[in-house]
């Protein structure tokens, strides 16, 4: 405690100006104080050199005693005083002058001004790009494809939008999210769909609605739970259908935007999922496949009627063309159906009995088949009498 009573003592004397708490007193000191012991006669004390005192002056070697106007002064006549000398960066440092002796500050200052002017009052807009012009901020015009000027930030500001750029929203956002609606026949349908849209007037999109995203995301909900709820669960998952309902969404969100003025255009609306909620799918799949099942065994029958139909009214065809013939010579065609019926009827047997007066021969086709296709002669089946 008392080198740290010392040390507080020497402090408080350097700032009153009595006694330097590196050694050596002033000059003008009557050697009051604490005095080196190497000190002899009228020697001056010697001590190191006081760091607060700038080089040269009135003092002795440096080695008065220090005031606190000496320790916090940082301007001398010549400008701000450095130990180690002025550089670039340090306190004598100087902006450049012009040749009559002026600063450029003022200059430079007024070009970055300038350019910053130039900058916000030129504008570049796009093929597929419009922007609006808002003064002080009103809307008051729109910015055409091209270079455009307009009044230097702040008393005019542009905002400029891509408009021909096909912008798309999904509904729901998160895919693990679902989106139940109820049709028309009392059925809860799992939809997800995208709705893509561009902007149809910037100025109305800009300033008529608050939020132009999230009123198209609420239009295009709003038009299909409305579309749904006409239509029944079945027509729902057929193409023909989700056609149907995609365009009548897009026809209902068009009119309600355009009721808004908000200045969208509804380019269309696709169904990327329609299914029966989670809970009941397993069923409803089953329901499917007896479905398919049924109108599967409903086709084929409907095949095998009009194959039978078409044979029948082939027979029937026949059937006319033969009795027109009949018509024209009864016994000629009468012979001939005799012959082809035979042939028709003996060519599937093997064994035939012709029945004669008093005799019933047996002819054994097989032997004779046998021996005509070695000699190939010439068989004859005559007709019995009275026919």
């Amino acid at each position: 405690m008392r080198i740290f009573d010392g040390f507080g003592q020497r402090i408080s004397l350097a700032m009153a100006g009595k006694k330097s708490p590196w050694g050596g007193g002033s000059g003008n000191d009557g050697g009051g104080g604490d005095e080196p012991t190497g000190a002899q006669g009228g020697d001056k004390p010697k001590g190191p050199r006081n760091p607060w005192l700038p080089p040269g002056g009135n003092s002795e070697d440096g080695r008065r005693a220090p005031n606190i106007e000496d320790i916090f002064k940082s301007r001398g006549p010549e400008g701000p005083r450095r130990s180690g000398g002025g550089g670039p960066g340090g306190p004598n440092f100087r902006f450049p002058q012009r040749p009559g002796g002026k600063s450029w500050f003022p200059l430079a200052v007024a070009g970055i001004v300038i350019v910053g002017l130039l900058a916000t009052s030129v504008h570049l807009v796009g093929p597929q790009q419009e922007g609006v012009v808002k003064t002080l901020g009103n809307y008051t015009r729109n910015m055409e494809p091209g270079l455009n000027f307009s009044l230097p930030f702040p008393i005019e500001t542009v905002d400029i939008e891509d408009v021909e750029g096909v912008r798309s929203v999904r509904i729901p956002g998160n895919d693990n999210q679902a989106k139940l609606i109820l049709t028309g026949d009392q059925n809860l349908v799992d939809l997800s769909y995208i709705v893509r849209w561009n902007i149809k007037d910037l100025a109305n999109y800009k300033f008529r609605v608050v939020d132009p995203i999230e009123t198209v995301n609420e239009a295009a909900e709003a038009g299909m739970r409305a579309a749904v709820a006409e239509t029944e669960l079945d027509e729902t998952f057929s193409g023909q259908g989700r056609a149907a309902i995609e365009l009548d969404v897009r026809e209902r969100m068009q009119r309600t935007l355009d009721g808004y003025q908000a200045g969208v255009r509804v380019l269309g609306v696709e169904i990327e999922k329609a299914d029966p909620p989670a809970q009941v799918v397993d069923a409803f799949r089953d329901v499917q496949v007896a479905e398919q099942n049924a109108d599967a065994a409903r086709n084929q029958a409907r095949g095998y009627a009009q194959q039978v139909l078409a044979q029948a009214e082939g027979e029937a065809e026949a059937f006319d063309k033969v009795y027109a013939q009949y018509r024209l010579a009864p016994q000629v065609t009468r012979q001939r159906l005799y012959y082809e019926t035979m042939e028709r009827v003996l060519s599937q047997t093997d064994k035939t009995i012709v029945e004669t007066n008093n005799v019933t021969p047996y002819l054994p086709l097989p032997e004779i088949r046998q021996r005509a296709q070695r000699s190939a002669p010439a068989t004859v089946v005559t007709a019995p009498e009275g026919q």
